[in-house]
């Protein structure tokens, strides 16, 4: 399906994208996309850019969408290929898929993701100046020109913690426990990292998310079964 979807759009006359530029629409949002992970994601089936007859690889709009669509599940939900993939499929078929975990595949997850100013960042969220810096400090959020909309949920979840009298600096914990998680991953990738080939660093990149998913369910339902045994 995903093939049959691909040629249609080219013989719809859609301006089509070399590598370049896809890379350069989609690296600021998604540094680390590069045309080692354009091909590993083909490869999986993901996405089948058109070819000229020398066999470049062009990229429409639409698969362009798709590819933006791909990386946010990946970065923002730690879904594995596998998973995002049968979700094209069946879309693709035509059919209603649910992505797991009530993850929505709404329309703008296929649009430029928006970024935020330090000011519209703290409107947005309700914070304020001080609990932003503060998070910065924290090293939960780390201080930039513009934002994306993980440091929103991230603030915003710390204006709520705030009406609980928890504040950053009592999170601090969470970034030591962040680096340990990450030495468990790297470990777990080093037969994969050892190898220097582009196709292995791409698969080290999607087996990396994998295993932080699946590390997020084990911690998720550690808290709920430790939140039981608080409350009763």
């Amino acid at each position: 399906m995903v093939a049959i979807a691909s040629r249609a759009r080219f013989l719809a006359g859609e301006p089509l994208l070399s590598i370049g530029q896809v890379l350069a629409r989609l690296t600021t949002d998604f540094p680390d996309l590069t045309p080692s992970k354009l091909r590993f994601l083909e490869e999986r089936q993901l996405i089948c850019p058109s070819r000229t007859e020398s066999g470049y690889r062009k990229f429409s709009p639409t698969d362009l969408d798709r590819l933006r669509f791909i990386l946010t599940m990946q970065r923002d939900h730690y879904l594995p290929l596998k998973v995002i993939r049968g979700f094209l499929v069946d879309l693709d078929a035509g059919r209603e898929p649910q992505l797991p975990g009530g993850v929505q595949a709404a329309p703008s997850m296929l649009s430029t993701e928006r970024r935020f100013t330090r000011d519209e960042l703290i409107v947005e969220t309700g914070g304020t100046p001080q609990l932003l810096n503060d998070a910065v400090t924290s090293s939960l959020i780390v201080a930039a020109d513009h934002y994306s909309v993980d440091a929103v949920a991230v603030l915003r979840s710390l204006v709520e913690l705030q009406r609980f009298g928890i504040e950053p600096r009592h999170l601090r914990t969470f970034r030591a426990a962040t680096e340990r998680e990450l030495g468990l991953i790297q470990n777990a990738l080093m037969p994969i990292t050892h190898r220097k080939d582009a196709s292995s660093r791409a698969q080290a990149i999607e087996s990396a998310r994998e295993i932080a998913g699946q590390l997020e369910i084990v911690r998720s339902n550690l808290i709920r079964s430790a939140l039981g045994r608080l409350i009763h």
